[in-house]
């Protein structure tokens, strides 16, 4: 049997919501997920699992139809799939009452359930948060039937507040299988048997790294698995050093080239570090323009000689400034307070 484990595809959201990009990648998510499908079709994979926050938020009616609508594209294709978190079926959702094709089962209730697929010989077992938060270890207690079936737990946590997750509870479960859904990096808690597919695209900073879904096949009860790089861009952290000799456009050209060599899809908190010339201030919104920025962080420090400047206004206010922290020992905010005070002082008289 094949298969693909996808979870917080979390369609609905407008990541990165205040950027020119916001909507775009909005689409985005969708694109990816129903491209995810097209790949589990030309894989001639038998199930789809998706481990929770498939949508953002609880989902609409629409929402659901248009869900409805791609499943159903894919009549060879069998789906299981749970809410988690985010997309809660708490009282009064459209969950309740939707109707899914004969080819999807989702998993509604907040008690354990097992649905059963005699094509692909595997058993699904698991449930819904029926609100955000779940502090149980839920997870510990749930134990397969003892049959010859696959047998696969869709599993939403990982954290205090949504359902702690024990490694050792997984490994004595039972299960052959365990899809994980909420922590959105990729993670193998037990090599080819229970797996956090991370987030199918990244929908905020803190979501770091490739993006995808896992792959995977098996062999009587064993499972093999492999990650798939899937989503069409990846949130990174990029610093640029700069130096005492650069001036504002030298640095801005030389964050531009590093955007284009790590490549010019991704989004980028930018961090500039290093030494400049006291006279040189980081344009933040100049920068801005070097490509998909979500801000700029300027770490930079200036290159203040203390000699020379001690010995060109010695007697003055910036001379005596500079003496005033010489014999004592500094710790992060002293140099800090040395720094900005000469930045003021010397800008003061430019």
């Amino acid at each position: 049997m094949r298969f693909i484990h996808m979870a917080d595809v979390h369609l609905g959201c407008i990541p990165d919501g205040r950027s020119e990009w916001g909507k775009k990648r909005a689409a985005e998510l969708w694109d990816t997920f129903r491209d995810s499908l097209e790949d589990a079709s030309r894989m001639k994979a038998d199930l789809v699992l998706i481990a929770g926050d498939l949508f953002h938020n609880p989902p609409g009616i629409n929402e659901l139809r248009e869900l409805n609508y791609l499943f159903s594209s894919y009549p060879d294709l069998c789906f299981a799939l749970i809410a988690g978190n985010h997309d809660c079926v708490c009282e009064g959702s459209a969950w309740l009452d939707f109707e899914f094709s004969r080819n999807v089962a989702f998993l509604s209730d907040s008690r354990c359930e097992c649905v059963r697929f005699p094509g692909p010989g595997c058993e699904i077992y698991g449930f819904s948060y029926d609100r955000r938060e779940i502090p149980d270890a839920r997870y510990d207690r749930i134990r397969p039937d003892e049959n010859d079936y696959l047998h696969i737990l869709l599993a939403h946590g990982g954290d205090a507040s949504h359902i702690p997750i024990r490694v050792q509870a997984l490994q004595d479960s039972g299960f052959d299988y365990i899809a994980l859904g909420h922590i959105h990096k990729p993670t193998v808690l037990i090599p080819d048997r229970a797996v956090y597919s991370g987030a199918l695209s990244p929908i905020d900073a803190g979501d770091e790294g490739p993006h995808g879904y896992i792959f995977g096949e098996s062999f009587g009860h064993s499972v093999r698995t492999e990650f798939i790089r899937k989503a069409p861009r990846e949130y990174v952290t990029l610093t640029v050093e700069s130096t005492e000799e650069d001036t504002l456009m030298a640095i801005r050209d030389r964050a531009a080239a590093a955007v284009k060599e790590r490549g010019e899809e991704n989004i980028y908190r930018l961090v500039i570090s290093g030494q400049r010339d006291p006279g040189v201030h980081i344009d933040k919104e100049l920068l801005l323009g070097c490509g998909m920025i979500l801000d700029v962080t300027d770490r930079t420090v200036p290159a203040f000689h203390m000699e020379e400047l001690k010995e060109r206004y010695r007697g003055q206010l910036i001379g005596r400034y500079i003496e005033s922290f010489e014999g004592r020992k500094t710790d992060e905010i002293g140099q800090k307070a040395l720094q900005y005070g000469l930045e003021a002082l010397l800008g003061s008289i430019r």
